[in-house]
């Protein structure tokens, strides 16, 4: 089979899901074909690692440590198999790889212009990530809307990579919103049409557009649609909003866009599986109902923690049980009262010291109350201090992150190899690391999910510069709270657990367990939460 290239274009208003077109249209492929999701971004940071989350959304970490753009772990998730840093692609990136051609001398005696050589480039980037995959379709999602002045070397350079390839090997997919105003009720088409116009003028002709809006598509707007985009009505398709992405590939399998995708492309179309498997994780009916506490620092964007919304999400459509999710702010006071409703917590990551005491307090509470709970990265960093200040008497415990000057009471402390670093991006531990586990709940449920190696081996993905200090570690080996997994290279704490007879649920990683999680295969972390607030 010859190389295909699907491109996904969105315009409107940002996030509206082209993640979600790229992810579903990629989930009918994936099965049969191996499918490289790409990423261009408009911005000129050279990756979103040093970026706010409540400005941005999480940053999701690879297996290879590339810290990317969160969409990535859609595509994950979807798609299956391990993206690698390089489809990650930002106008940095590309900015910063012209300059140093540029002073190779590999433009000499040229004047170095956005056209052709920072298109050329581009392409470059696209064609050699894809032939280094050795995989069979290549699927590229362009960042922000059409006519953003920070993507329009992207549309030029893909303009060009159309105008190269064979007609059935690029399949060019427009995602719009068809907005209802307030009084009106109808459904508005207007702006699809602009956006298709201008996607012509840039000599960009979409083979299918795809409009999300409240509602299903009207019939009489998706004429108007086709009608003003030159295409066919069936070529046309509806996303509504939804209580589950996951539901989205049958919404679309119902318009029939796996196999008319595949007879554009020219590839033979087979039924999915996965898609089957999915049907019947989703349809288990959900007789349960609990509630978790998500306890917050970046409280300005709920996509900031997406990958643990998502975990639960996946355990809830497994169990059967609806886990109602309540994210609790500590930035002004601690987060006890609403504890109160919770049936568990998860105390996910973050960085600086910003309303750390008052989560240490509302742990202490968690702690003696026994409310189930998972700690990720910063959580069991305050898992740790709580425990040494309340229980081993050490009043003055804290991280060195949160004061500089906390010595010798740092239980949590630099990282060795954090040691003397300057620049702030791409420099922390990063990517999949391997944990050995000692017996205990964390063990079997790893064990259980098939996970673990029969040495007891666990693999997960880090993103931090501060650790448990080793000193203080030993000190945890003589009280409730166990250390339960060190990292098979430097025996660095990267699980703690307290026994069950002492606290149903009270688990805390160095890792970020929730980019590992999928529907078909949930987070053993989130599993043992769930189950435990059940009880």
């Amino acid at each position: 089979m010859r190389k295909k290239y699907i491109i996904i274009t969105g315009w409107v208003i940002s996030g509206i899901g082209k993640w979600v077109t790229g992810a579903c249209t990629g989930f009918f492929f994936a099965e049969k074909h191996k499918v490289v999701p790409i990423k261009l971004d408009g911005y000129l940071n050279v990756d979103p690692g040093t970026m706010n989350p409540k400005e941005h959304g999480e940053v999701f970490v690879l297996s290879d440590g590339a810290e990317v753009d969160m969409d990535f772990g859609h595509y994950e998730r979807f798609l299956g198999g391990k993206c690698r840093g390089s489809q990650s692609i930002s106008m940095g990136k590309i900015f910063s790889g012209i300059i140093e051609k540029e002073r190779r001398g590999e433009y000499l005696g040229e004047d170095v212009q956005m056209i052709p050589h920072v298109t050329d480039y581009i392409v470059e980037r696209i064609e050699q990530t894809f032939k280094n995959s050795g995989w069979d379709i290549c699927m590229i999602e362009v960042w922000g809307t059409v006519g953003d002045i920070e993507a329009e070397l992207y549309y030029e350079a893909i303009r060009q990579m159309r105008h190269r390839k064979e007609r059935e090997d690029f399949l060019h997919i427009h995602l719009t919103y068809v907005p209802v105003p307030g009084g009106v009720q109808e459904q508005k088409t207007k702006p699809t049409q602009q956006s298709v116009h201008l996607l012509q003028s840039r000599w960009l002709f979409p083979d299918i557009i795809i409009a999300r809006s409240m509602d299903t598509l009207e019939d009489e707007s998706r004429k108007k649609i086709a009608l003003f985009s030159n295409l066919r009505e069936e070529r046309v398709f509806s996303i509504p909003d939804v209580s589950s992405i996951y539901t989205i590939p049958k919404i679309l399998k119902e318009q029939k866009i796996d196999r008319i995708t595949h007879g554009l492309l020219g590839v033979p179309f087979e039924e999915s599986a996965k898609g089957e498997l999915w049907e019947t994780i989703l349809a288990k009916p959900q007789n349960k109902e609990i509630q978790i506490g998500i306890i917050w620092k970046y409280t300005a964007l709920e996509d900031s923690y997406s990958s643990v919304v998502e975990a639960l999400k996946h355990v809830w459509h497994t169990l059967g049980v609806k886990v109602k999710i309540v994210f609790i702010n500590t930035r002004e006071h601690d987060g006890i009262e609403d504890m109160k409703q919770c049936d568990g917590c998860i105390i996910p990551w973050g960085f600086g010291d910003t309303a750390i005491e008052n989560m240490v307090e509302t742990l202490t509470y968690i702690r003696e109350k026994k409310i189930p709970c998972l700690g990720i990265c910063l959580g069991m960093q305050l898992m740790s201090i709580e425990f040494a200040r309340n229980i081993l008497d050490i009043p003055h415990a804290n991280s060195l992150e949160f004061d500089k000057d906390c010595a010798p009471h740092d239980i949590i402390t630099l990282l060795d190899s954090q040691k003397g670093v300057v620049n702030l991006g791409g420099t922390m531990r990063l990517g999949e690391q391997g944990s050995l586990l000692k017996d205990g709940i964390i063990e079997s449920l790893y064990e259980t999910s098939g996970r673990a190696t029969q040495s007891n081996v666990i693999y997960e993905r880090f993103r931090h510069r501060y650790e448990v200090h080793p000193e203080f570690a030993k000190k945890l080996e003589w009280t409730d709270l166990h250390i339960s997994g060190v990292s098979q290279k430097e025996g660095i704490v990267q699980f703690i657990e307290m026994d069950n007879k002492v606290h149903p649920y009270y688990v805390g990683t160095q890792a970020h367990p929730e980019l590992t999680s999928k529907l078909e295969n949930p987070g053993p972390l989130f599993m043992g939460l769930v189950k435990a607030c059940l009880k």
